[in-house]
């Protein structure tokens, strides 16, 4: 039987608090928490072995640890609930079946970090969500674990919730918070990092929603027993957002360093891969393709999907059979990133952009030798050229989608019968970018 830590609630009404607290919700809001110090807190987490579950896999005590002491500015908590991804939808259906679990996390993160407000950055169409968050956060106040001098320990939480405008850009935590202070949703120079100064020049730490919905758990069985449910390098378990060519798509928790085709194919889970797998997208759409016989040997943490070279990414596993056209696919992602680039840096917004053109001009039967050259080149300009990785989340598809599938990319230009003419257009001029 497979340990829940964060999805243990799906299906029994848990955003009720009475429920909520019934299934044990809150057990840890009280002396049990108050009575250790900000320095124990994290030591407890670090031991977790929790890592970041937005995408980067940071360890989460590491980067609690980084936040000033005794600052003179306030700390603000940001919950980064934007979640922009393609193919990524677990924080979404979190937040709609288990609110209350992530107010239990922010109290934990918030007492750790001596942080008095705090803030939900949801994605702006996730409005159901929204209203599910907002009616739990009010439960919690008339109940005492919001506000002031919260269950009479002295200490004080705020908690907001921010709707954002939709823009997938806000997913990266300086774009976040530059949105939540009212300006425009673009990445920020680093140092300094948010940590010291964010969120109105103050001390800031982003966490994703399962990050914190992992805390609870942690929290009432030990960090050890955290620990133990991954492997010695991924503690704990991971929730999966799968789709594509699957009997059973949806959200799945599994143990850190299970089999990627165990995921896919048990009956506990997926249920079975509909037709013949061509490949797998093992982590959001940034994340680099993996061909069948790759998913055979992947297993789900983050240093297996490494040895592979992908990454674990923000959980977001699309299965695709040889059925699907891997040109077809790269066109969406493309498509996707030119139009969410903030348009900052030159590299990303005329790069994406012309990717995208190119490929377009491919899918339509117009493609001409040199084209697919010319991507790769676009995708190897991107790396250390921009102050975010949304151009480095587009070159990677690119780079791994035309090396793995080739010949399907070489056989959609020669669908074009003029495919051995050049082209040198006026959006693109060789050296002018870079």
């Amino acid at each position: 039987m497979t340990t829940l830590t964060v999805t243990q609630n799906f299906g029994k009404g848990a955003k009720d608090i009475g429920v909520y607290k019934e299934l044990g919700g809150y057990a840890s809001i009280g002396q049990k928490l108050f009575d250790l110090s900000q320095f124990e807190l994290i030591d407890l987490v670090t031991r977790s072995g929790l890592r970041g579950r937005g995408g980067a896999g940071f360890p989460t005590g590491m980067k609690w640890s980084f936040v000033p002491r005794n600052s003179p500015k306030p700390v603000y908590l940001v919950v980064n609930a934007d979640e922009g991804e393609p193919g990524t939808f677990k924080d979404h259906v979190l937040m709609l079946e288990d609110p209350h679990r992530l107010i239990e996390g922010m109290i934990l993160c918030g007492w750790a970090l001596g942080v008095r407000t705090a803030y939900i950055y949801v994605r702006g169409e996730f409005l159901a969500a929204i209203e599910t968050l907002n009616a739990a956060l009010k439960q919690a106040y008339d109940a005492g674990y919001l506000g002031q001098n919260i269950q009479g320990s002295g200490y004080s939480l705020d908690i907001y919730v921010h709707r954002g405008a939709g823009a997938y850009i806000c997913g990266e935590e300086t774009a976040l918070i530059n949105s939540l202070e009212g300006f425009k949703g673009q990445p920020r120079l680093k140092p300094p990092f948010p940590a010291v100064s964010g969120a109105w020049a103050s001390p800031t730490c982003v966490n994703n929603v399962e990050t914190l919905m992992a805390l609870p758990w942690i929290m009432a069985n030990g960090p050890e027993a955290y620990m133990a449910l991954g492997t010695p390098k991924s503690g704990g378990t991971k929730v999966f957002s799968v789709s594509g060519d699957v009997i059973r798509p949806g959200v799945y928790e599994i143990p850190m360093g299970t089999p990627l085709m165990e995921l896919l194919e048990s009956d506990k889970y997926c249920q079975g891969v509909i037709g013949t797998l061509k490949g797998v997208i093992p982590g959001g759409s940034s994340s680099p393709v993996l061909t069948a016989e790759e998913a055979a040997r992947a297993n789900m943490d983050y240093e297996s999907l490494a040895s592979l070279k992908t990454m674990l990414g923000s959980g977001a596993v699309v299965a695709f059979n040889t059925t699907r056209s891997a040109v077809g696919m790269l066109a969406s992602l493309t498509r996707f990133y030119a139009h969410e680039s903030c348009g900052q840096c030159t590299p990303c917004r005329e790069g994406t952009g012309y990717a995208d053109r190119i490929l377009k001009t491919v899918v339509a039967g117009k493609g001409r030798d040199g084209d697919l050259d010319n991507m790769l080149s676009l995708a190897a300009n991107f790396s250390y050229t921009t102050i975010c990785p949304l151009a480095i989340a587009d070159a990677w598809p690119i780079e791994n989608f035309i090396g793995k599938f080739r010949s399907e990319f070489d056989e959609a230009v020669e669908r074009n019968p003029e495919h051995g003419a050049s082209r040198v257009t006026p959006a693109f001029r060789p050296g002018a970018f870079w």
